[in-house]
């Protein structure tokens, strides 16, 4: 008989052997035990708890991972039977051990998908692997899986934030087009066609925010899925800059506000035209509502030498900057440079879209003091050829 402590199996004569059997019958004396490739694995290296039970139900095996997730200790644990060694409850304060019953009902079980069970009143994610010698023999070991819930809570509250956001964000708009669309549909003849243009010119402007929003949140699920798609065709860089800037002066911003600096020649380089665009659009935009002074746009072949040939796009502003404690966190969700509205997911997005050109995007001081956002895509290759 061995009996397995933290990463250690001692056997009945008191020889001491390193690995993990991982279901497998334990390695002869003065061999270490395999898992799986062979290769000779210690179970405190898991980062996952790991607990074994053998074939009576008693504890052989209590890594570290576990120790840390259950807070037992592992002397505590190895040796007892599983139902008190590590006493799970369902939600409901059942036993799970007697409600399971892994040694016992149906043969055909192979073992326990994951689920949260609760420990001491803490909440633990368990899943389970009935061992059999034979597919319908009885239950040799049953090795149990163990991880902690601190991940899926940072998910639920990152999913919950994100909710929050985007009703805030969808309750102005909705509230403003809800608003004047009654209106005119009520007294219509009451106003006059100045007042009735203001008010659909506004309607206009509250859907395309929705539209924006939407977006947003199509973007943010297909960057999580890794599904974003990347549709490479020929883009000009240059000219796709000048019409951003276009964009910015026919919606009132000062022309002269605008230093557009081109290094040429620039490498041909295949990109979704419109992923660009949402890029190219993002930092402006930013660069305006957030920045000061003269907004400089820089666009010229990637200048490292260690890179692959590419083009890259500077875009820097003359106001405050960006302070040093949170340049890590520019490219997280709902972060955001200031107090002047948005949802704060833009440049989590153009980090997902940069990214999925297999491109790089860095923020740092710009030399006149302001925020500085350079991102480079690589040349690629077109779409029909891939």
């Amino acid at each position: 008989m061995s009996v397995r402590t933290s990463g250690t199996t001692t056997t009945a004569d008191g020889r001491r052997s390193e690995g993990i059997v991982g279901g497998q019958p334990p390695a002869p004396a003065g061999e270490p035990a395999a898992l799986g490739t062979g290769l000779g694995l210690d179970p405190d290296d898991l980062p996952d708890g790991l607990v074994v039970a053998d074939e009576t139900g008693r504890v052989i095996c209590f890594n570290a991972a576990a120790a840390r997730i259950t807070d037992i200790a592992p002397e505590d644990a190895v040796g007892r039977p599983l139902e008190h060694a590590l006493p799970l409850q369902d939600i409901e304060g059942r036993r799970w051990w007697r409600l399971t019953d892994p040694y016992g009902g149906l043969a055909i079980r192979r073992g326990q998908p994951e689920r949260n069970l609760l420990l001491g009143g803490r909440e633990v994610l368990v899943s389970a692997r009935y061992v059999r010698s034979r597919p319908t023999g009885p239950v040799q070991r049953l090795v149990i899986a163990l991880r902690g819930t601190e991940a899926r809570r940072r998910t639920e509250l990152s999913h919950a934030e994100l909710i929050a956001t985007v009703a805030h964000e969808l309750r102005s708009p909705l509230t403003s087009v809800k608003g004047f669309t009654a209106t005119l549909l009520q007294k219509w003849e009451r106003f006059t066609d100045d007042q009735k243009r203001l008010m659909l010119e506004t309607v206009d402007a509250d859907a395309n925010r929705v539209t924006r929003l939407i977006a947003e949140l199509l973007d943010i699920s297909r960057i999580d899925s890794g599904r974003l798609e990347v549709r490479r065709q020929r883009v000009d860089m240059s000219a796709a800059v000048r019409r951003h800037v276009q964009a910015q002066t026919t919606a009132g911003q000062r022309p002269d506000r605008f230093l557009i600096r081109m290094l040429e020649p620039l490498p041909d380089l295949w990109a979704d035209p419109d992923k660009v665009d949402q890029v190219l659009g993002n930092l402006l935009e930013n660069a305006v509502r957030h920045g000061e002074g003269t907004v400089t746009i820089e666009v010229g072949p990637v200048s490292d030498a260690t890179s692959t040939e590419g083009t890259s796009v500077t875009v820097s502003d003359e106001g405050p900057g960006i302070p040093e404690e949170s340049m890590s966190r520019v490219f997280t969700r709902f972060w955001r440079g200031s107090k002047r509205g948005g949802t704060g997911l833009g440049l989590y997005i153009v980090k997902g879209i940069v990214e999925a050109h297999g491109g790089t995007i860095t923020v740092g001081r710009a030399p006149a003091g302001g925020a500085q956002f350079r991102f480079s895509l690589p040349v690629a290759t077109p779409a029909f050829m891939i």
